[in-house]
Formats: structure tokens, sequence, C-alpha cells
């Protein structure tokens, strides 16, 4: 009886932390087409999220990325990335899902083509996992979007409770699929680092408690970037004080974008290392 009634209770809760807050602008949102373009099978796609619980990952973890989504490609628009959420699970779902939020892609650099297909079939095999939100505890301390406590401690906040809403907000499930190629994503400390800092950044390995900005700062992932990845020339930029004439002529004629975003196309499809989706 009790089980139900926290289940039911933690339901309530996930639905409202998930829902979305107003006023949110994002400053700097790629058009779907190219960011859809620029992307391969094995990326991560961090997102600024503007739901309840993100504002409090987002303080707690000293980032603006509060949600990672892994790309997994394939012929179906409808499910080519997985993630998971408090309310859902893991699931695939669309691009389309994130196209209004700012996003960053995080690239792994030189993840071995035999290791990239086994990563996707990690993630693959995650999907329909759910989380246990009987612990109504673990997911209140997502209700204070600023919750008053020392900034040294703020990221350990996400390791109180039971751990399982945690892994659904964070990032655990994709690095757990990396890991299982020995693929890194944390930097190991310089020589000569306090060990206070080697003992958190150890402690967090060992637990599995990965954030967005993990990928974000990871010397192992590169940042990609659709505007300029397609073929980006400043000159041919109409600015406001310029509206209704010609750009500038330029010395000399800037990249041709539509075979820049070919070549993209073409190896979204296929993945960074010869994969097909």
């Amino acid at each position: 009886m009790f089980s139900r009634v926290a289940t039911a209770i933690g339901r309530r809760l996930a639905h409202f932390l998930e829902r979305e807050r107003p006023g949110y602008t994002a400053f700097s949102v790629i058009p779907l087409d190219r960011l859809e373009a620029a992307l391969r099978p094995g990326d991560v796609l961090l997102v600024e999220g503007n739901s309840r619980i993100s504002s409090a990952i987002k303080y707690l973890t000293h980032s603006t990325w509060s949600h990672s989504a892994f790309y997994a490609g394939g012929d179906d628009p409808a499910a080519v990335l997985i993630e998971a959420d408090l309310e859902n699970g893991v699931q695939a779902v669309s691009l389309a899902r994130h196209a209004h939020l700012n996003t960053r892609i995080c690239r792994p650099v030189g993840l071995a083509d035999a290791d990239c297909r086994k990563v996707i079939a990690h993630m693959r095999r995650s999907i329909g996992r759910s989380y246990d939100l009987r612990n109504v505890f673990d997911l209140m301390r997502y209700l204070l979007p600023n919750p008053p406590v020392p900034q040294r401690w703020r990221r350990r906040m996400l390791e109180l409770g039971s751990g399982d809403p945690t892994r659904a907000i964070c990032s655990t499930l994709i690095a757990e699929a990396f890991q299982s190629v020995r693929y890194p994503i944390l930097p190991e400390l310089a020589e000569g680092a306090s060990r206070k800092m080697r003992e958190e950044v150890l402690r967090i390995r060992h637990h599995s408690l990965f954030t967005p900005r993990d990928f974000d700062l990871s010397p192992y992932f590169r940042i990609v970037k659709p505007t300029i990845e397609e073929g980006f020339d400043y000159r041919g930029l109409l600015w406001e004080d310029h509206k209704g004439t010609s750009p500038a002529a330029s010395p000399s004629p800037p990249p041709s974008g539509q075979k820049a975003g070919k070549r993209l196309q073409n190896s979204r499809k296929t993945g960074p290392h010869g994969l097909s989706g």
C-alpha cells in the first residue's frame, strides 16, 4: 500500500518537474535541418532545458547544460535520439523534440568503428528501462530551482538518496555506454593536483555520476558547431543597418555551403566511422 502511494506521488512530482517553465529565451537555436545535417551516430547532444528540474540541475552543476541525449541515427526520424528522463524513463525520440532549445554537439574523437557500433547497441538495449519513483525525497531536492547550499556541496546534492532519479536526469546512461568500450569522458588530473580534487573526480567516476557538462569539458569530445561546419563566411552576412541591400562584394566567393551541406548529409547517414546509422 505504501509503495503504491509513494509511486503515485513520485509520478506526480516527476510530471511537475519535467513541465516547461515560462519565460525561456533561446539565444542561439540551430535550425533543425542544419542540426540534423551536422549530427553523426555516436554524437552526444547537450541541451539547455527549460523545465523546472533543468533549472535545479544547471544550478547544481554550474553549467548551462541540463540534459544530454545520444544520437543513434537510423531510418526512423522519430527515433534518432536516445535519452532518459524522470517521467518516461529511457526512450527513443525525434530530434525535433529539442528544436526550440539551445544545443551543443559533442563528438567522441577517434572512436573505432566497432566500438561505436557497440556503444549504439548498448544505448538501444537500454530503451524501455524505467526508474523507481518511490523515493519521493530523491525528487523533492529538485523542487527548489536554486537550493540554498554552499557552492562546494551543490554537485554532491545529486548523490543524495537512492540515486535512481539521479540516473534519470544525469548522463549516466550515456557514460556507461562509452565506458563499456573503455572510452574516456572525464580527464585524468595532472600530477600535483590536490588530494581533495583527486578524490572528487575518482568518486564521481566510481558512482557513474556524470553530468552533461562533463561531455562539454572533456578533452576527448570535440565540439561541433553546424554553422561553421557547413562553410561559414562572415562576408556573406546581411546586417540590419544594410537591410534591403546586397552584401558587399567579396574579393573571393564564399565557400559553397550547399556542397558542404551535402557532404555533411552523407556523413550523417554513414556515421563518423563509415557506419550506417
